[in-house]
């Protein structure tokens, strides 16, 4: 299997168990691997035979900035199943960077990986 990745997506979001990260959002940053056969497309040069990475990137973006969920496991689990309605896609591997997150520590970030296939 092929794979396609996207590094950094970022875009704002109101996810969390605190109100003031309801209220207020913050920073959430995603990074996408795709596994899909590219041989179709690369053999005829032909978008259409493969996954629009940009099309792709505005759907995780529009994820993220969608619906509030408590949990960034449950986000990687929408930017999951929203890749995989790409016909091409036959399994992703999602990380839901949260780098602003409420902790009282000093940190670099906070992360969950996720991978996901159509079987």
């Amino acid at each position: 299997m092929d794979r396609v990745a996207l590094r950094g997506l970022r875009a704002r979001g109101y996810h969390g168990v605190f109100p003031e990260e309801r209220r207020e959002g913050q920073t959430f940053v995603v990074d996408l691997v795709l596994g899909l056969d590219t041989r179709p497309a690369a053999a005829d040069d032909d978008l259409a035979k493969t996954v629009h990475y940009g099309i792709v990137a505005e759907e995780v973006v529009a994820v993220v900035q969608g619906e509030p969920v408590n949990l960034i496991e449950t986000l990687a689990e929408r930017v999951a199943q929203a890749c995989l309605k790409h016909e091409g896609v036959q399994e992703v591997e999602v990380t839901v960077h949260k780098p602003d997150a409420p902790i009282t520590v000093p940190f670099d970030d906070v992360t969950v990986t996720i991978t996901r296939s159509r079987v």
